[in-house]
């Protein structure tokens, strides 16, 4: 980011890694805990989760402002959730070639035109997970045969964009890749940073 404001500069000391101890590995994570000295000079012991695989999010758009849901059971929070298209890719694979698998594996959908819109990170506090998140349009069927994961039951629903960010703003949408590919979109389109056609269609 260029001109950016002094506010987001950096201050005060980092955290310093000490000795690290490995205490679990599986083929997508692994966690560490470290001796470490906090940024107050003070020691500590840190417990860092490590994933191997970016997160990719892509939300799909519509000519006519519509996207698309899936909807799965989550493991870690023991409940149901509304989500875009979200996956996992290697980290020294291109994270675009990686998203555009997603909407042919979870939606049937293939798209002409990517646009990343979004960098985040997830749980910094405890984990290194990254994401990035792209906007796909030009939606249409996905050409050969592609298929979910093997532990994946999924529901797909297509819904004008405003029904899922309201549904975002209440907190009925939890994930929060989800909310904020929706807020960002949304503010590309009231800022002018979308096609005008599409951003009447998803502002409604």
């Amino acid at each position: 980011m260029s001109g950016k404001p002094a506010w987001l500069r950096s201050h005060g000391a980092p955290w310093v890694r000490g000795a690290a101890r490995p205490i679990y590995d599986n083929p997508w994570i692994s966690v560490t805990e470290y001796a470490a000295t906090a940024p107050t000079g003070n020691p500590a012991t840190y417990g860092l989760v490590s994933y191997k695989n970016l997160a990719v999010a892509i939300l799909p758009l519509f000519d006519d402002g519509t996207t698309i849901l899936v909807g799965q059971h989550r493991f870690p929070a023991g409940d149901y959730s509304w989500e875009i298209p979200e996956g996992g890719g290697p980290l020294d694979r291109d994270p675009l070639e990686s998203a555009r698998r997603e909407p042919a594996e979870e939606t049937g959908l293939q798209a002409a035109d990517w646009r990343e819109i979004l960098q985040a990170q997830l749980s910094n506090s405890v984990s290194d997970e990254r994401a990035i998140g792209y906007l796909a349009t030009g939606l249409s069927p996905a050409e050969g045969s592609h298929h979910a994961d093997e532990t994946e039951d999924l529901a797909r629903v297509r819904v004008p964009f405003r029904e899922a960010l309201d549904a975002a703003v209440v907190g009925e949408l939890q994930d929060v890749l989800t909310v904020a590919m929706l807020f960002k979109a949304y503010h590309m389109a009231r800022e002018g940073h979308l096609a005008p056609a599409l951003a009447r269609a998803i502002l409604g």
